[in-house]
């Protein structure tokens, strides 16, 4: 299969690992409510970025995305459980809603860094979103849509959701199933469906970010 999910199982109530494949590539995703998991990726990940890449090429490129429990009435605003950021390879979803003791301040800091450029679709709501519910500030943030449209020459891209730049930009095609777009993001466990559709958006984002910056 093209795309598939792998569970690693581990006996943890902490955190667990999944590879995600995506055609040719292997998406390294840890799955996690704990800080000191958090932390440890972000310092993975910033190490990693700054080896792999020369910010004088192009900026150095996070995608990102965020769920959150649908609300079902106009009074109803759920906030956002998850996080999603991925920066190729690896991805790491965190279960906000879940943590114990607040977002560390490792995650505020690699947020509000303006040394990276965080990329995703509609990403304007989404920092909002986090603004509002967990008050995170975003450093640097582009969206993709918006780039496109420069990049590409046509206005239309503004418009474009996550399946049609992938369509565009990457030549692939995805799914985005409603039983799972709307599902119940606020769980303590999310499923293995769930797992790999939020892993996605967020390595998607990074690929096609990568893909325009580099036209």
């Amino acid at each position: 299969m093209a795309i598939s999910i792998e569970d690693h199982q581990l006996p943890y109530n902490t955190h667990n690992l999944y590879d995600v494949n995506f055609f040719d590539d292997k998406i390294h995703t840890l799955v996690t409510h704990t800080p000191s998991f958090v932390n440890t990726w972000i310092a993975e990940t910033q190490q990693k970025l700054h080896q792999n890449n020369s910010p004088a090429d192009h900026p150095l490129l996070v995608g990102l995305d965020i769920e959150w429990r649908p609300n079902r009435t106009r009074q109803m605003e759920n906030p956002v459980a998850t996080l999603q950021l991925s920066t190729g390879k690896d991805c790491l979803i965190f279960q906000l809603l879940h943590c114990p003791s607040g977002i560390p301040q490792s995650l505020y800091d690699f947020l509000s860094n303006k040394n990276y450029t965080f990329v995703g679709v509609g990403i304007e709501g989404d920092v909002e979103k986090l603004v509002e519910d967990y008050d995170v500030s975003m450093g640097n943030a582009v969206d993709l849509r918006v780039l496109a449209a420069e990049k590409l020459g046509a206005v239309q891209w503004k418009n474009s959701g996550l399946k049609s730049l992938v369509k565009e930009i990457l030549g692939k095609q995805i799914e985005k199933p409603k039983r799972v777009t709307m599902s119940r993001w606020d769980n303590e466990w999310l499923t293995g469906d769930q797992v790999q559709y939020a892993c996605l958006d967020a390595f998607l984002c990074y690929k096609i970010g990568e893909n325009l910056y580099a036209a």
